[in-house]
């Protein structure tokens, strides 16, 4: 297990551990939670790539040959 160090002010310091009184824990406890919590967070590059996946999960039918010629596709009808 790795220590780490926090700086943080006065005030702050005695709410968390007035806090943490009142949890029946400790500071220390509250703040590897909290990391823990955080640490076991999807990334933002996880959450998209489970989306990718879901959003082809759901493409049924599509073929290639499905699409517009070449001609048609650039044909403007002003």
């Amino acid at each position: 297990m790795k220590n780490i160090t926090v700086s943080i002010d006065e005030e702050t310091y005695r709410r968390a551990r007035i806090k943490a009184a009142e949890q029946d824990t400790s500071v220390s406890a509250m703040v590897r939670r909290f990391l823990v919590e955080v640490a076991q967070d999807e990334s933002e590059f996880e959450r998209l790539k489970r989306r990718e996946a879901e959003i082809r999960a759901q493409i049924k039918d599509f073929s290639a040959s499905d699409r517009l010629p070449r001609d048609e596709l650039y044909d403007r009808k002003f």
